[in-house]
This record gives structure tokens, C-alpha cells and sequence, in this order.
């Protein structure tokens, strides 16, 4: 059967542009997927998505005219129940075929068509038919009615068309944006399909402005892209569009010298890639006192209010230049470039504005003023906050440093939540912290608290820098546990992909800080230590709060590469240490490539099965009760491999300590292979499993190698 290529385009007003990408894709994929299904493409047929401010599009290679008819076995009944005594059709098989568009007319005739076979215990009678492959007229209006109700719609709108029948009226149509074309092309040919009250066409529009015609009529379905480009102006891929604006971005500030760059940040370019059809990068720029602002904030509000490419020069400081992204290409562009240069200023001299008013006023003399500000009706005030902060914060520099460190944890904790008061914060709430950092230099605080106020949200999103000082991190520790023991100790848990209050983020920092920072602090005392500062206001919930934060890790460290098995074993003895996790994963792994290691493992399992039968033995061993040989063997191959290999655990030499204890190996198989365990006399009994016990606390320390075995 010979195949043509498809191409669908539904042209639309201005699509929402952070939902434009993904809308793109998903209608190319939809209409892709449900052609497969129905056998009008193969698996090899190759999808392009193509998404412009104003049109989703997909081209399909190789769609077949027509789906091949199709073999179809169905299972009818029971034989018991098709046939009677006498082998004839009952009617309940007679109807069940004649439902099926089978000639029941001889009903003989239809029973030998039928094939038996057991289904269970019992048989039953199979019908076989030739099912007639799909049309691509019907099988692409169903697609297409699939796409649509799939897409990934933000938010729905809907709007009137006038009704095309001969009583007059309006329909009402449901879809992201009103759309004003449908193109339906298999090879030059148009499908008559039908959406959103349009009927296919061959023929679409291109950029408002700029397009040479009007009306862009397409040859065939291979011939879109090109037939935009060339009479509508319009790059219609979204990846050749993003890919067009940074050579653009990269070429202008090169032009421009000095060794400036754009900023990078791809969430802007995919936006600004949703807002143009037709990239023209220019080159605006901005008075030179606006830089006495602190950059993050003229950088915040040019990205964020309109959508600008601020230029930085080598050492990464903001310049007062900046560059646009233009939908239009004027052979004079001064009214353009002084149009967006006029529009930035207003939004530059706000900054400023906030920045002078907030610095009248000191962080310190702020602080009363968070005990207004509700932060949970069931946790009161930021003030109330600030304060279970300060307190876990202090707990945590006990541990960590002196009393210097302690003043310092104490002042940034005080005043880390201050700027949420100021102006600057109250217009870019994704200033909070930065500001803070400023304005607490400002008031002569130094940088080792400016730093820690401006850090302690750290880190904000996945591979996000952590605090640069120690004060940081112990403010920062502290403002996530008051998050977490809080949070869990009023009921309010994450549920499916629901997360108000980011606790899998805020769990996520306390891991790595206390992983990578290699801190010496034990998970379960400090989640103890941040309970007191609540009160009575919440209830004990840290064992489940450390089985979220433990879970958080596991599926953290597997992200990094670690199998299932390596991360099961060392957290199923929940080291309290998590700067150690790395070093046992590593001994775990090297420990796994032993010849040794799959007997020790099953070994170990088989010893964790005996002594979950006898939880009160302890690992205590007689000398004088050791009768067998391989009994003997083993204790003594204890005493002189255990104590080596608790010197080297004690040393931190995880990898070591478990390579000597793959010694063990030959004497734990001879005792499994001579010695009976549960023998029937008590003391023997008992010393055995104590021998055992002794062997198995040795054999666990840095992970519980059980989990190794298959």
C-alpha cells in the first residue's frame, strides 16, 4: 500500500506562550499516536511538531490512505452455554452473532464456522471476522476529536460561531484560544475533516504584518514549512525559532563588543519563542544610574515585565544595555528600539524607588512588624516563626561552633524573614532573601549575616547552590526543619503532585546540606531539637517526617545513578549521618564485585530469617559451649576479622572495613554446611544464635548486606 505524508494545522489567536511548547507537542503526539492505533501510520512514521504564537501543526510521514483490514478472533461463550445438547445454535449464540453482522440464516452453517478452544476450564466457541481498516477521511476526524480533547489546555475559553445550517443561530465552541482555520493535506490532497466549527482547507495565513500574501496556499503537506517561510514570514517550528533568536541574541552582543553576553535563562527564551513569529533581536539601552540599583532587581524586572534579554559584561555585572526580541524587522528600527527603551524606564525608576524608600528604613526596625503577618492559621505569625526559627537555629550552632557562631545564627535568624515587609519584596516576592542580603550590609551587618539572610532559602530548586558560610547553612537547616516538624505536626502532608508548601524541596535541601556539607549532626536529634520551639501547637510527628526525608533520599540517590539494591542497604540501618551515605554506597558497591559477596549476602539473609525467630538473644558467645568444629572456626575467624574491621569503620574506611570482612566468608559457609543451629538443647541453641547475632551486628555495620542477595 503506498503512503502519502499528512500534515494537519489548526491556525488560532495568540496561544497562551508559557503552554505553547508543550501544547505543540502534545497535539503532534496525539494525532500521531491515535493514526497508529488505528493502522493509518507505522511505528516508523516520523513526527515533526510545529507551534507558532498563532498555530499548532504536525507533520506525519508515511499515513497510509486506508488501515489494512484486520483478522479479529472474538470469544462468544461457553460452549455449554452456544450449544445444546443436540451440538445446535442456542439463541442467545444466534443473537450474539447476528449482533456481530454474522448470516445466522443457516444456523448449521454458522456453528461450523466457529472454532473452539479451552478457555480455563471450560471451552468456549471463537468467532472469527475481517475487520475493514479505517479510512484516513474517518480515522483522522477521529484522531483529530481525540488531540483536541487531550491537549494540555491551561485554561478553557469559549466563544460563538455562526451556525452554517439554514435556521440562523450562533454555536458555542470550547477551546483555548477562538480558532479561525483548519489544514487537513495527505500529500496535495485535502482529508474533509472538520473542528471547532471549521472545515479543512489547504490554505492558512501567515505573520500579521510581514507576510508577502494574505492567504498562504500550501502545494502539499511537505511543502508547510517552507511555504511560511517564504510567503508568510513565519518560522513555524518552534525548535528552529528558539535556535533562530539565540544565534540573534549571540550575534547582537558580539556587535555590541566589550565581551557582554546575554543571560541565560531558558524559560525565558522558550517564552519569548511563544511570542514571536518573525525573531528580530535589537540592541536597546537604559541610563547608567539605574545600575546603582541592586542588579537582581533591574535584572527581575526586565526578564519578568517584559520579557528582555539583559546583557552582562565578563565579570557577570548587568550593563545598561539590553536586548529585545522584536516580532517585526522595520528597515529602520530607531521607533522600536525607542519604543521598548521608553516603556523599560518607568519600570527601572520604580525599582529605584523601592530600593531608596526600603533602605530609610533598618532591617532591625522591622522585625515587630512581622508579628502581623499570618503565616498558617494553626502556626500563627511570621513573628511566631521567626522566633521557632531563632530557636532551632541556636540549637544547631551549639552543635556546629562556638558562641560566636551562635550571636551570628541568632541575628540572621532574627532578621531573615524582615525584607517580606519591604517594598522591593512586596512587587518581586522572588527577591525575598536577596533584598534581605542588601539591605542588612546596608545597616552594617557584614557579609557573614548579610550572606546567611540572603542564602537561607538556599537551595531554591533542584542543583541550586547552598549556603556560602556556616551561619547560612545553620539558618537555612533551621528555616526548613520549622517548615517540615511544623508542617507534619499539623496533618498538612504532600499528597500526589500537590506540595503547597514545597516540602519535598525543603527535605531535599536538608539532605543535601547535610550530605554534601558532610555536617556532623544526627537527623533524628535534630528533628527532636526543633520540637520544643512549637509548644503545644503541633503534635509529634518526626517518625514520619524522617521516613519522608529518608524516602526523599532514596529516590534522590537512585536519580544519581545508585541501584535499587545499593540504596536499599545502607538506608535500611538509617545512618544518622548523612554525610556518610556517599562513602557507604561507594564500600557497598565495591563490596558487591566481590566473589565473596553473593554467599555473604544470602548468608546474611539466611541469618536475619533465624534471628527474627529469637529476638531476644544477644551477641554473647561461650567458648566452653562450642562443640562442632565450624562453630569453632567461626568465632575464632570473628575474633581476628572483626576487631580489623571495626578499626577501619571507625576510621571512616567504609570499603575497607567490608573487604576484610569478605574473610569470612569459608568459615560462615562451613557452619551453615555442619552445624545445626537450633539444636535441641537450650544452651547450645542459644549460644549458636548469640554466635550468629555477634556475627551479624559485625557484618552490618556499614550496610544491611541482606539486601544484596537475588
Amino acid at each position: 500500500m503506498t503512503t502519502q505524508n499528512l500534515l494537519v494545522e489548526l491556525f488560532v489567536e495568540e496561544l497562551p506562550p508559557k503552554a505553547l511548547k508543550k501544547l505543540g507537542d502534545a497535539f503532534a503526539t496525539q494525532l500521531a499516536d491515535q493514526l497508529r492505533a488505528m493502522g493509518l501510520a507505522t511505528a516508523e512514521s516520523a513526527v515533526t511538531a510545529y507551534a507558532s504564537p498563532r498555530r499548532l501543526a504536525a507533520h506525519i510521514s508515511h499515513v497510509f490512505l486506508k488501515a489494512a483490514d484486520k483478522a479479529v478472533q472474538q470469544k462468544l461463550m461457553p460452549v455449554a452455554v452456544g450449544l445444546n445438547a443436540e451440538g445446535q445454535a442456542t439463541p442467545a449464540l444466534l443473537k450474539k452473532l447476528s449482533a456481530l453482522g454474522a448470516d445466522v440464516s443457516d444456523p448449521a452453517r454458522a456453528v461450523a464456522a466457529l472454532k473452539r478452544a479451552p478457555d480455563g476450564k471450560a471451552e468456549a466457541l471463537f468467532y472469527d471476522s475481517l475487520v475493514t481498516g479505517a479510512t484516513l477521511d474517518s480515522g483522522l476526524q477521529k484522531a483529530l476529536d481525540e488531540a483536541l480533547a487531550k491537549l494540555p489546555i491551561p485554561k478553557v475559553m469559549s466563544y460563538q460561531l455562526e451556525t452554517d445550517c439554514e435556521l440562523p443561530g450562533w454555536s458555542s465552541v470550547h477551546f483555548v484560544r477562538p480558532a479561525h482555520g483548519l489544514v487537513a493535506l495527505h500529500g496535495s490532497t485535502v482529508v474533509p475533516v472538520k473542528a471547532l466549527g471549521l472545515q479543512a482547507g489547504n490554505s492558512t495565513r501567515g505573520h500579521r504584518f510581514e507576510a508577502k500574501k494574505e492567504v498562504v496556499v500550501l502545494k502539499d503537506a511537505d511543502s508547510y514549512a517552507a511555504a511560511l517561510r517564504d510567503d508568510g514570514a513565519v518560522i513555524a517550528s518552534f525548535a528552529e525559532r528558539k535556535a533562530e533568536i539565540a544565534r540573534q541574541l549571540a550575534a547582537a552582543a558580539a556587535q555590541v563588543g566589550g565581551g557582554v553576553r546575554p543571560i541565560e535563562d531558558d524559560a525565558l527564551l522558550d517564552e519569548v519563542t511563544a511570542l514571536v513569529e518573525r525573531p528580530n533581536v535589537l540592541v536597546c539601552a537604559f541610563e547608567k544610574e539605574f545600575l546603582d540599583v541592586p542588579q537582581e532587581c533591574l535584572i527581575l524586572t526586565m526578564k519578568a515585565n517584559q520579557k528582555y534579554f539583559p546583557l552582562l559584561d565578563a565579570a557577570g555585572k548587568l550593563t545598561n544595555q539590553f536586548l529585545v526580541v522584536s516580532n517585526i524587522s522595520p528597515s529602520d528600527a530607531s521607533a522600536v528600539i525607542g519604543g521598548n527603551e521608553r516603556v523599560v524606564r518607568p519600570r527601572l525608576a520604580d525599582a529605584k524607588f523601592f530600593f531608596d524608600q526600603d533602605r530609610k528604613k533598618t532591617l532591625a526596625s522591622r522585625v515587630d512588624g512581622l508579628g502581623k503577618v499570618v503565616y498558617h492559621n494553626k502556626l500563627g505569625t511570621q513573628g511566631e516563626r521567626v522566633e521557632r526559627v531563632r530557636a532551632i537555629a541556636k540549637a544547631i550552632a551549639l552543635q556546629l561552633g562556638d558562641a560566636k557562631l551562635q550571636a551570628a545564627a541568632d541575628t540572621a535568624a532574627r532578621l531573615a524573614k524582615t525584607d517580606l515587609l519591604t517594598d522591593m519584596v512586596g512587587e518581586f516576592p522572588e527577591l525575598q532573601g536577596i533584598m534581605g542580603g542588601y539591605y542588612a550590609r546596608h545597616d552594617g551587618l557584614g557579609d557573614e549575616v548579610a550572606h546567611a539572610i540572603e542564602d537561607h532559602y538556599k537551595p531554591r530548586f533542584a542543583g541550586d547552590e547552598l549556603p556560602r558560610n556556616t551561619t547560612g547553612l545553620v539558618v537555612a537547616l533551621a528555616d526548613k526543619l520549622e517548615t517540615l516538624v511544623g508542617m507534619f505536626g499539623i496533618g498538612n502532608l504532600p499528597t500526589g503532585d500537590k506540595d503547597p508548601f514545597a516540602l519535598r524541596r525543603h527535605a531535599l535541601g536538608v539532605i543535601r546540606m547535610l550530605g554534601e556539607k558532610n555536617l556532623a549532626l544526627d537527623l533524628s536529634a535534630l528533628l527532636s531539637a526543633a520540637l520544643p520551639a512549637f509548644g503545644d501547637k503541633i503534635t509529634d510527628a518526626t517518625p514520619a517526617l524522617a521516613d519522608f526525608i529518608y524516602d526523599r533520599l532514596a529516590g534522590s540517590l537512585r536519580e544519581q545513578g545508585y541501584s535499587a539494591q545499593e540504596v536499599e542497604a545502607v538506608l535500611a540501618l538509617r545512618p544518622q549521618r548523612l554525610g556518610e551515605v556517599a562513602q557507604r554506597l561507594v564500600a557497598v558497591r565495591a563490596f558487591a564485585a566481590l566473589p565473596e559477596a553473593a554467599a555473604l549476602a544470602a548468608a546474611n539473609k539466611r541469618i536475619s530469617n533465624i534471628l527474627k525467630k529469637a529476638p531476644e538473644v544477644d551477641a554473647h558467645v561461650s567458648e566452653v559451649l562450642l562443640k562442632e568444629t565450624a562453630e569453632k572456626q567461626l568465632y575464632a575467624a570473628l575474633k581476628d576479622v572483626v576487631p580489623k574491621a571495626n578499626a577501619q569503620f571507625e576510621a571512616g574506611d567504609y570499603t575497607a572495613s567490608l573487604k576484610t570482612l569478605a574473610a569470612l566468608r569459608a568459615p560462615v559457609d562451613a557452619f551453615f554446611d555442619d552445624v545445626m543451629v537450633n539444636a535441641e538443647e537450650l544452651d547450645l541453641r542459644l549460644n549458636r544464635q548469640g554466635l550468629l547475632k555477634s556475627l551479624h551486628e559485625a557484618m552490618n555495620r556499614v550496610a544491611d548486606l541482606s539486601r544484596l542477595a537475588a
